[in-house]
């Protein structure tokens, strides 16, 4: 079986920033209409997008979907929530999750993988002020770090 290339279209670079990623998960998303295409375009943005599970069924909040340019009247409402699919068994997982050890879902990063538009789900836990600052001063380092290697190599 031929391995399906995954190409990115949007991250959420905040979620990495505000929470820290225990576990990731992959799940299909429900578009209708024209959004398709515009995700093709790539106007999508993840940044104060959610999941929640209601009635046993997993959804995303908050993702915003540009409208289709030449889609006029079949285009829907931007921030419309969005049935993500994944297995039963899988969302209960994730419920007795998220009730048990108080996380949350949040969507990582929208990409094609072959035809279809997929959404990677990260389960969540929040960063303290602290925790953030440590993690800006961490990759401040690497960077200066990084700066004088190349420098001395030149």
């Amino acid at each position: 079986m031929a391995r399906v290339e995954k190409r990115s279209v949007s991250k959420n670079k905040k979620a990495w920033h505000d929470y820290f990623v225990q576990e990731a998960f992959e799940a299909g998303v429900e578009l209708s209409g024209t959004e398709v295409k515009s995700v093709r375009a790539g106007r999508v943005n993840l940044k104060d997008a959610w999941c929640d599970i209601n009635n046993g069924e997993l959804f995303v909040r908050g993702m915003h979907i540009s409208p289709y340019e030449q889609g006029n009247v079949f285009n829907r409402d931007p921030i419309r929530r969005r049935r993500l699919l994944m297995h039963k068994r899988e969302i209960m997982r994730l419920f007795g999750l998220l009730k048990q050890q108080g996380l949350t879902l949040i969507p990582l990063e929208v990409y094609f993988k072959g035809a279809l538009v997929k959404v990677e789900i990260g389960l969540c836990k929040g960063k303290k002020q602290y925790d953030k600052r440590a993690d800006i001063a961490k990759r401040d380092a690497s960077r200066e770090i990084d700066r004088a290697i190349k420098e001395r190599n030149r």
